[in-house]
């Protein structure tokens, strides 16, 4: 009989670090995160350790408060370094006089949360290997505190955000999902003030669910119809239904709520993300757009039904497959039904130059969300009359 050599269960200086983050998390309370990247950096030989989060605005890149870090004036995402890590989710070295200033994106199951940024005197792979580990487990502390403090809603907003723009952001999943087979990412405009629009995904086993929800009106009525449809959509679809048995839930749900007049416009897809097949029904939304090959292919029309509220037949449900890569652009009518400056809407052969110019430059899913959405926006002089929503979905394969 032989004996087998134990194998060594000493705790190594990264695998103390790390461990010092889980065995604190437990119980942290949420205002003690920033202190403890702080002390975690400093075992590690950082200075000036910051922890960023972006704006509801995708615009800016916020220190969250904390003793031990470093505070500042936000970063505008575009054109900084901090920006850079952000929008492309990889590190960022910046030799400075003192030293390597590193920037590490904070992911969470593909979604960006921010960023952490440190100062060491120089960088190896052991360094960037545990500094990347941190930054994954810092990411995952964010998004699990969340929930039990304002704390990063209030560093997170940028101006005074309304009731019905409340409501939408806190019935949203996360804005991106960056997984191997499927991504998705999202933007709502005005960020502030956003009331009827909202969009949903759930990935179940192989198959992606996505839909995106327009509510007539504006202010606190199109956000609590939005809230209907959504929490309708998510029953029916947490049931086990298919689309057209989705939509006759939803639009039962709106009309014994808010009566006869009142409606919802909606889309709602399903990806086998394993083979590509595409299934989707309409009730009254703009139809999508399929990207391939960085440009925009066609349009994913097919039959309607009556928006959901108004108690239109059965939709049909209508499929397609997939090549790998595609990308589906999903919007609200506030995206192409916008004016710039008082002249004619954009329309749709406008949003499409622009999908274009933007897919050749062939940036990821988020960072072409978040451009054409505010290509959008200066487009109309910084103003809108109506929410512009965008949803992307990428088949990776």
């Amino acid at each position: 009989m032989t004996t087998g050599r134990r194998a060594d269960r000493s705790e190594s200086f990264g695998e103390a670090l790390l461990g010092e983050v889980l065995d604190r998390a437990h119980e942290l309370p949420p205002h003690l995160i920033g202190p403890l990247v702080a002390d975690v950096m400093e075992q590690l030989g950082g200075r000036r350790p910051q922890v960023l989060l972006q704006d509801y605005g995708q615009l800016l890149l916020v220190p969250l408060p904390g003793d031990g870090l470093t505070d500042g004036e936000p970063q505008v995402i575009d054109g900084s370094e901090a920006g850079r890590c952000f929008l492309d989710a990889h590190p960022v070295e910046l030799p400075e006089d003192d030293g390597v200033r590193v920037h590490l994106p904070l992911l969470d199951g593909g979604d960006q949360v921010g960023v952490m940024a440190v100062t060491l005197d120089n960088v190896d792979d052991h360094d960037r290997r545990i500094l990347r580990r941190i930054a994954g487990l810092v990411a995952d502390l964010l998004v699990t505190k969340h929930g039990y403090s304002d704390l990063f809603f209030g560093v997170r907003r940028g101006e005074p955000m309304s009731v019905a723009a409340e409501i939408q952001w806190s019935l949203l999943p996360p804005l991106a999902m960056i997984m191997p087979r499927v991504a998705v990412a999202g933007i709502l405009e005005p960020a502030y003030d956003v009331a009827g629009d909202s969009f949903d995904y759930a990935l179940n086993g192989d198959v992606l669910h996505v839909a995106m929800i327009d509510a007539m009106g504006h202010g606190l009525d199109a956000a609590t119809m939005a809230t209907v449809a959504i929490g309708a959509y998510r029953h029916a679809r947490r049931a086990g239904t298919g689309l057209p048995e989705s939509y006759d839930f939803m639009d039962r749900a709106v009309a014994d709520q808010f009566g006869p007049e009142h409606f919802v416009t909606a889309q709602m897809l399903q990806l086998d993300t394993t083979t590509g097949h595409l299934q989707w029904v309409n009730a009254g939304h703009p139809s999508p757009m399929l990207v391939r090959d960085h440009h925009v292919a066609l349009r994913l029309t097919g039959p309607t039904t009556l928006p959901v509220g108004f108690g239109g037949p059965e939709p049909q449900m209508c499929e397609m497959k997939l090549e790998l890569g595609d990308r589906l652009l999903c919007f609200t009518d506030g995206l192409i039904e916008e004016h710039a400056m008082g002249e004619e809407q954009f329309g749709e052969d406008q949003l499409i130059d622009w999908v274009n110019q933007l897919e050749r430059t062939g940036r990821g899913i988020r960072a072409v969300a978040r451009s054409l959405s505010h290509t959008l926006k200066r487009a109309r002089g910084g103003h809108t009359t109506d929410d512009a929503t965008l949803l992307l979905v990428e088949w990776r394969g």
